[in-house]
């Protein structure tokens, strides 16, 4: 799982830890990429 936050205009993603992954434009965008992020780490 992981957490999305709305900082500044943007979409920052962090995992359940609280770690920063990356930041996007839209949530549309970082679901995009999680699922790209998803895929590499598996």
């Amino acid at each position: 799982m992981y957490q999305m936050r709305y900082v500044g205009g943007h979409v920052q993603v962090y995992d359940l830890s609280g770690k920063f992954l990356f930041s996007a434009d839209t949530e549309r965008e970082a679901r995009e990429e999680l699922e790209e992020y998803a895929e590499s780490a598996a």
